[in-house]
Protein backbone atom coordinates (compact mmCIF):
# COMPACT_ATOMS: atom_id res chain seq x y z
CA UNK A 1 0.00 0.00 0.00
CA UNK A 2 1.36 3.30 -0.85
CA UNK A 3 0.85 6.49 0.61
CA UNK A 4 0.31 10.14 -0.64
CA UNK A 5 3.79 10.57 -1.54
CA UNK A 6 4.56 7.68 -2.88
CA UNK A 7 6.12 5.78 -0.82
CA UNK A 8 5.31 1.59 0.88
CA UNK A 9 4.46 1.48 4.31
CA UNK A 10 5.82 -0.76 6.79
CA UNK A 11 9.43 -2.73 6.75
CA UNK A 12 11.04 -5.32 4.55
CA UNK A 13 11.77 -8.53 5.80
CA UNK A 14 15.66 -7.35 5.10
CA UNK A 15 14.94 -4.91 8.03
CA UNK A 16 13.16 -6.97 9.90
CA UNK A 17 15.81 -9.86 10.17
CA UNK A 18 18.55 -7.31 11.21
CA UNK A 19 16.17 -5.65 13.60
CA UNK A 20 15.89 -9.05 15.58
CA UNK A 21 19.52 -10.34 14.95
CA UNK A 22 20.84 -6.78 16.57
CA UNK A 23 17.76 -7.14 19.64
CA UNK A 24 19.33 -10.87 19.70
CA UNK A 25 22.86 -9.89 20.30
CA UNK A 26 22.33 -7.10 22.97
CA UNK A 27 20.18 -9.55 24.93
CA UNK A 28 23.10 -12.02 24.75
CA UNK A 29 25.39 -9.63 25.83
CA UNK A 30 23.12 -8.33 28.69
CA UNK A 31 22.38 -12.03 29.74
CA UNK A 32 25.63 -12.66 31.90
CA UNK A 33 24.93 -9.29 33.66
CA UNK A 34 21.45 -9.98 34.28
CA UNK A 35 22.19 -13.34 36.16
CA UNK A 36 24.93 -11.70 38.40
CA UNK A 37 22.47 -8.90 39.29
CA UNK A 38 19.87 -11.52 40.33
CA UNK A 39 22.50 -13.95 41.97
CA UNK A 40 23.48 -10.73 44.13
CA UNK A 41 19.67 -9.79 44.88
CA UNK A 42 19.41 -13.20 46.35
CA UNK A 43 22.36 -13.05 48.19
CA UNK A 44 21.15 -9.57 49.73
CA UNK A 45 17.61 -10.50 50.20
CA UNK A 46 18.92 -13.74 52.10
CA UNK A 47 21.43 -12.12 54.33
CA UNK A 48 18.61 -9.24 55.57
CA UNK A 49 16.01 -12.22 55.76
CA UNK A 50 18.13 -14.08 58.18
CA UNK A 51 18.63 -10.69 59.76
CA UNK A 52 14.64 -10.19 60.22
CA UNK A 53 14.21 -14.01 61.35
CA UNK A 54 16.34 -13.07 64.16
CA UNK A 55 14.78 -10.31 65.23
CA UNK A 56 11.36 -12.19 65.27
CA UNK A 57 13.22 -14.82 67.88
CA UNK A 58 14.31 -11.88 69.87
CA UNK A 59 10.42 -10.63 69.81
CA UNK A 60 9.60 -14.18 70.87
CA UNK A 61 11.73 -14.00 73.75
CA UNK A 62 10.71 -10.90 75.25
CA UNK A 63 6.70 -12.32 74.82
CA UNK A 64 7.55 -15.54 76.00
CA UNK A 65 9.75 -14.15 78.99
CA UNK A 66 11.97 -17.30 78.14
CA UNK A 67 14.66 -18.04 75.69
CA UNK A 68 14.14 -18.60 71.90
CA UNK A 69 16.81 -18.75 69.20
CA UNK A 70 17.60 -20.66 66.64
CA UNK A 71 19.97 -24.14 66.15
CA UNK A 72 21.78 -24.26 62.91
CA UNK A 73 22.92 -27.50 60.90
CA UNK A 74 25.29 -26.52 58.36
CA UNK A 75 25.66 -30.29 57.57
CA UNK A 76 22.10 -31.17 57.10
CA UNK A 77 22.02 -28.85 53.86
CA UNK A 78 22.25 -25.46 56.12
CA UNK A 79 18.95 -26.17 57.78
CA UNK A 80 18.02 -23.82 60.79
CA UNK A 81 14.78 -23.99 63.05
CA UNK A 82 13.88 -21.68 65.56
CA UNK A 83 13.43 -23.17 69.31
CA UNK A 84 11.59 -22.04 72.91
CA UNK A 85 13.87 -23.17 76.21
CA UNK A 86 10.99 -25.78 78.38
CA UNK A 87 12.68 -26.03 81.44
CA UNK A 88 14.28 -22.66 82.15
CA UNK A 89 17.54 -23.56 81.70
CA UNK A 90 18.44 -21.97 78.22
CA UNK A 91 18.25 -23.19 74.97
CA UNK A 92 20.51 -26.67 74.88
CA UNK A 93 21.68 -29.15 72.21
CA UNK A 94 20.78 -32.09 74.47
CA UNK A 95 16.91 -30.65 75.38
CA UNK A 96 16.26 -29.95 71.45
CA UNK A 97 16.90 -33.06 70.64
CA UNK A 98 14.97 -35.28 73.83
CA UNK A 99 12.02 -32.76 72.95
CA UNK A 100 12.14 -30.21 76.18
CA UNK A 101 13.44 -27.52 73.96
CA UNK A 102 10.53 -27.26 71.33
CA UNK A 103 10.82 -26.29 68.08
CA UNK A 104 8.75 -23.48 66.91
CA UNK A 105 7.79 -23.68 63.49
CA UNK A 106 9.43 -25.89 60.44
CA UNK A 107 13.05 -25.86 60.18
CA UNK A 108 14.06 -23.99 57.03
CA UNK A 109 16.90 -23.74 54.45
CA UNK A 110 18.41 -20.82 52.78
CA UNK A 111 18.01 -22.37 49.48
CA UNK A 112 14.31 -22.93 49.63
CA UNK A 113 14.18 -19.24 49.92
CA UNK A 114 16.91 -17.73 48.02
CA UNK A 115 18.46 -20.58 45.46
CA UNK A 116 22.08 -20.71 44.98
CA UNK A 117 22.57 -19.04 48.69
CA UNK A 118 24.29 -20.73 51.23
CA UNK A 119 25.74 -20.40 54.82
CA UNK A 120 29.57 -20.65 53.76
CA UNK A 121 32.76 -18.67 53.59
CA UNK A 122 34.52 -17.92 50.55
CA UNK A 123 38.42 -17.85 50.47
CA UNK A 124 40.11 -14.72 51.69
CA UNK A 125 37.74 -13.25 53.70
CA UNK A 126 38.50 -11.42 56.58
CA UNK A 127 36.44 -12.07 60.16
CA UNK A 128 34.19 -9.09 60.82
CA UNK A 129 34.46 -10.08 64.41
CA UNK A 130 38.51 -10.50 64.90
CA UNK A 131 39.81 -9.54 61.51
CA UNK A 132 41.29 -13.15 61.07
CA UNK A 133 41.11 -14.41 57.41
CA UNK A 134 38.73 -16.58 57.01
CA UNK A 135 38.73 -19.95 53.94
CA UNK A 136 35.92 -21.82 52.62
CA UNK A 137 36.65 -24.46 54.99
CA UNK A 138 36.48 -22.23 57.70
CA UNK A 139 33.08 -22.80 60.06
CA UNK A 140 30.55 -20.44 58.48
CA UNK A 141 27.73 -20.42 61.73
CA UNK A 142 30.85 -18.45 64.74
CA UNK A 143 28.65 -18.77 67.86
CA UNK A 144 31.68 -19.72 70.42
CA UNK A 145 31.65 -23.77 70.55
CA UNK A 146 27.96 -24.26 69.29
CA UNK A 147 25.55 -24.08 66.29
CA UNK A 148 22.60 -22.53 68.55
CA UNK A 149 22.06 -18.87 68.70
CA UNK A 150 19.76 -17.65 71.77
CA UNK A 151 18.08 -14.40 72.80
CA UNK A 152 16.85 -14.04 76.75
CA UNK A 153 13.96 -12.77 78.34
CA UNK A 154 15.53 -9.43 77.90
CA UNK A 155 16.27 -9.39 74.67
CA UNK A 156 19.94 -10.49 75.50
CA UNK A 157 21.67 -12.50 72.83
CA UNK A 158 24.55 -14.56 72.32
CA UNK A 159 27.38 -12.87 70.51
CA UNK A 160 28.34 -13.85 67.23
CA UNK A 161 28.42 -13.92 63.36
CA UNK A 162 26.28 -15.96 60.41
CA UNK A 163 28.48 -15.94 57.38
CA UNK A 164 26.56 -16.39 53.79
CA UNK A 165 27.13 -16.07 50.16
CA UNK A 166 25.58 -16.57 46.35
CA UNK A 167 26.75 -18.35 43.45
CA UNK A 168 28.41 -15.10 42.39
CA UNK A 169 30.91 -14.26 44.91
CA UNK A 170 29.38 -12.05 47.23
CA UNK A 171 30.27 -12.77 50.91
CA UNK A 172 27.42 -11.29 53.81
CA UNK A 173 27.90 -11.70 57.37
CA UNK A 174 24.57 -11.27 59.72
CA UNK A 175 26.28 -9.64 63.43
CA UNK A 176 24.41 -10.52 66.16
CA UNK A 177 25.65 -8.10 69.21
CA UNK A 178 24.83 -9.71 72.73
CA UNK A 179 24.25 -7.03 75.66
CA UNK A 180 22.07 -5.59 72.94
CA UNK A 181 20.52 -8.37 70.94
CA UNK A 182 21.14 -6.17 67.67
CA UNK A 183 21.12 -7.58 64.69
CA UNK A 184 23.62 -6.19 61.44
CA UNK A 185 23.97 -7.33 58.00
CA UNK A 186 27.48 -6.43 56.20
CA UNK A 187 28.74 -6.87 52.97
CA UNK A 188 32.71 -8.07 52.25
CA UNK A 189 33.77 -5.48 50.03
CA UNK A 190 36.87 -7.90 47.85
CA UNK A 191 38.74 -5.16 46.24
CA UNK A 192 39.32 -3.05 49.64
CA UNK A 193 39.11 -6.41 52.01
CA UNK A 194 36.59 -4.35 54.31
CA UNK A 195 33.14 -4.58 55.52
CA UNK A 196 30.20 -2.11 54.55
CA UNK A 197 26.42 -1.49 55.25
CA UNK A 198 24.71 -3.06 52.19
Amino acid sequence: MRNRRGRDDGYSLLELVFAAGVTMALAAAALPVLRLSVSRVRALGAARYVGTRLQQARWEAVKRSAHVGFRFDPTLGNRFAMYVDGNGDGLRTADILAGTDAMLGAPERLQDHYPGVRFGVLDGVVAVESGETLWSSSDPIRLGSTDILSFGPLGTATSGTLYLHGEDGEQYAVRILGGTGRVRVFRFRLATGEWISP
